[in-house]
């Protein structure tokens, strides 16, 4: 299967998704920078995390008008699928393919710390090698994580089951409606979540509760 990480100014979490893709995927994805108009050849788009254009206006606002974003939203029509983590996420709200916003951390702060997540949807491209309440472990960082979304765009997501991840056990770092920590889009092929899955693939890292994520998408991109 074929992987593309894009390329952002401010993005910092790219070598690791790299990493990851590369470790788990077995080839090198390749890259897309913010100004081209196509994206390579690819069953899998990933958006890392970081501070694309420093975070100015609102996290991913810029981002999510650059030529490359367009791209990205024609390879998603067509049903590539698409990952953005973290910053990725803000950019995919901010571009329209997911619903929903996020906003300050409830405390205004930065929050880097590990927390807990429940798997709330493992019927997805990119959760079914978890299993559905499974309890994981996973490291966030972000100062603008608070997912919202008005009643009707909240009732729809939880009743079509796309929020694929939860914050568990009292662990919501930033005061998320209904705990949520990820989402998928109606199609199921685009996922935006604020933690940090590849961080955690490898015994390196402490743990490997992010490693499943990225084996069923790579799976289902095969």
């Amino acid at each position: 299967m074929k992987s593309v990480v894009v390329l952002l100014p401010g993005l910092n979490r790219d070598r690791d998704m790299i990493a990851a893709l590369t470790k788990i995927g077995g080839r090198p994805p390749a890259t897309a920078w913010q100004t081209d108009t196509e994206i390579p050849d690819a069953d899998l788009i990933v958006i890392p995390g970081g501070f694309s254009f420093g975070d100015y206006l609102r996290c991913g606002a810029i981002a999510a008008r650059m030529p490359v974003m367009r791209a990205v939203a024609k390879k998603a029509e067509k049903g590539v699928k698409v990952i953005g983590v973290c910053n990725g996420f803000q950019i995919l709200l901010e571009a329209g393919l997911l619903p929903g916003a996020l906003m300050r951390n409830a405390s205004l702060r930065f929050v880097c710390r590990e927390v807990k997540l429940e798997v709330a949807n493992a019927d997805t491209a990119f959760t079914r090698s978890y299993a559905k309440g499974q309890i994981i472990r996973c490291p966030v960082a972000h100062h603008d994580g608070n997912y919202f979304a008005d009643e009707e765009t909240l009732a729809r997501i939880e009743g079509e089951g796309q929020v694929v991840f939860r914050y568990a056990e009292g662990t919501n770092p930033n005061g998320s409606i209904n705990d949520i920590a990820g989402i998928v889009n109606a199609r199921g092929n685009v996922l935006g979540l604020m933690p940090h899955p590849e961080n955690l693939i490898e015994a390196a890292h402490g743990g490997t509760d992010g490693r499943p994520l990225f084996e069923s998408v790579l799976g289902a991109a095969a």
